[in-house]
């Protein structure tokens, strides 16, 4: 067939009825995704019809709230289930004073699960703040008789430092079953405590374990003693100083 011949066949082709009824078609399905497409969007948004009915709130705690950890979540998305952001989500827990650590995770069709790691305190530092087990500093609240827990204070930065120091004569005192209810790490790294029975004990800043022990092996003759111990200093390289309360004290 010559050249003139297709191009005539063609020309026949564009101006038939089937041609453009076939284009037409085609338009009108592909409007028709398009429109189904953004009508879907639309509707997987809308937060009336799939919001997020459940929050779950999973993992042992005792000083979370649940309430208010709703309250945050939906305070941080407060869109549908499609459009919720899980990783902001868990940022906005994360910094609730009382959450250490968090998982957060959808569940079709209109669920949240939130898993909780709480923070446990193991003292108060400079009387404002807690330190969890990692020695760390959080702002939570507790009430004194929900826990009681020692009183630690230092210079800033020191947290670790006063905390790994209070585990260690704790276990050496515990022998003589002897708590500390307040350590002070003064700013030249000078060691003091007070103990349970309201002995305090001045250590120093060298050797504290060495020191501590000579105070455990002394204690059971000075609890024999009929004066009652105000203090020990334990500052020196052999021995030690006591000062005892006045009998009125007593």
């Amino acid at each position: 067939m010559s050249e003139s011949g297709q191009i005539s066949q063609t020309k026949q082709r564009l101006l038939s009825p089937a041609f453009w009824a076939g284009v037409s078609f085609f338009v009108l399905l592909l409007v028709a995704v398009i429109w189904g497409v953004q009508q879907l969007n639309l509707w997987l948004k809308d937060e009336q019809r799939l919001p997020v009915q459940k929050i779950v709130i999973a993992g042992e705690h005792v000083f979370i709230d649940d309430q208010q950890v709703r309250a945050v979540v939906r305070q941080a998305q407060p869109g549908s289930f499609f459009e919720l952001d899980v990783n902001k989500v868990l940022d906005a827990v994360e910094a609730m004073p009382w959450v250490h650590k968090a998982s957060v995770r959808k569940e079709w069709p209109n669920t949240l699960k939130v898993f909780l790691v709480e923070q446990v305190p193991v003292a108060y530092w400079n009387a404002d703040s807690l330190l969890n087990q990692q020695g760390n500093l959080f702002n939570g609240k507790i009430a004194a008789d929900q826990v009681q827990l020692p009183q630690l204070f230092g210079p800033g930065g020191s947290e670790q430092t006063a905390l790994q120091g209070y585990r260690a004569m704790q276990q050496l005192l515990a022998n003589s079953n002897l708590q500390i209810e307040e350590l002070e790490l003064s700013e030249r790294f000078a060691w003091q405590i007070k103990l349970n029975n309201g002995i305090r004990l001045n250590i120093g800043r060298e050797e504290f374990i060495d020191r501590v022990q000579r105070f455990v092996d002394v204690y059971p003759l000075l609890a024999k003693n009929s004066k009652t111990v105000d203090y020990v200093d334990l500052r020196y390289d052999t021995g030690l100083a006591v000062g005892w309360k006045k009998q009125s004290e007593s």
